[in-house]
C-alpha cells in the first residue's frame, strides 16, 4: 500500500465525486465508507469530511450534479432553433444518449434503492421527470398527452437506457436502434 497524501494536500471535490460515484456503483451505499473512499483517493478520512459532512451528504451531491447534468442536456434541446418534433426526438434521444453514456450516473440517479436514504434520493428523478414532462407537454401540449400516456413514455426510455446500460453498451453503437425507440415513442403522441 501506497503512503497516504499529506492532508494539506489540495483534493478537488470532483475527485472525491468521481471515486464515490464508482464505489457506491460498485458496491451499494451501505457498502461504501467514508474511511474506504479516502484509502481509495490515498488521503486521510478527514479530507472527505472537509469536503462533506457525511455520507448521505457526499451522496446528495453526486446526485444532484449528476442530474444537473441531465437538465443542462434537455435545455439544449430545448434552445435549438427545430421544429417540434425534430426536438421531441432529441429530447428522446439526449436522455438516451446521457444514460447510457454516463452509466455510472445514470444508476446513482435512478437505480440504487436503500431504505436509508430513498427520501434523499426520491427528490431529485421527480425533479427530474417534472422537467422532462414539462418539455414534452411544452412541445405536444398537454391535451395530447394524459399524464399515464407521459408517464409511459418516460417508463420506456428509462426501460431502454436501463437494458443497455446492463449490457455496456456504447452509445455509438446503440445508436440506430436508440433512433428506432426514439421514433417509435414518437408514433404514440398525435402531433
Amino acid at each position: 500500500m501506497s503512503p497516504r497524501k499529506p492532508v494539506d494536500q489540495q483534493l478537488e471535490r470532483n475527485t472525491i465525486l468521481n471515486v464515490a460515484r464508482d464505489l457506491f456503483v460498485e458496491k451499494g451505499y451501505r457498502g461504501v465508507s467514508m474511511r474506504q473512499i479516502a484509502a481509495t483517493l490515498n488521503v486521510s478520512h478527514g479530507a472527505i469530511y472537509y469536503h462533506f459532512q457525511n455520507k448521505a451528504s457526499l451522496l446528495y451531491s453526486i446526485v444532484a450534479e449528476d442530474f444537473s447534468l441531465l437538465d443542462q442536456e434537455l435545455e439544449k434541446v430545448m434552445n435549438m432553433g427545430i421544429s417540434d418534433k425534430e426536438k421531441l426526438i432529441e429530447i428522446f434521444m439526449a436522455y438516451i444518449k446521457f444514460g447510457v453514456t454516463h452509466s455510472k450516473h445514470y444508476e446513482i440517479m435512478f437505480l440504487i434503492k436503500d431504505e436509508n436514504i430513498n427520501t434523499l434520493m426520491n427528490r431529485g428523478p421527480n425533479e427530474s421527470y417534472e422537467k422532462f414532462a414539462k418539455a414534452v407537454y411544452q412541445l405536444c401540449g398537454p391535451q395530447v398527452l394524459t399524464p399515464q400516456k407521459m408517464w409511459s413514455i418516460f417508463l420506456s426510455l428509462h426501460g431502454f437506457v436501463t437494458h443497455y446500460i446492463k449490457c455496456e453498451e456504447t452509445f455509438e453503437n446503440i445508436k440506430g436502434i436508440a433512433t428506432s425507440h426514439a421514433e417509435f415513442i414518437l408514433t404514440t403522441i398525435e402531433i
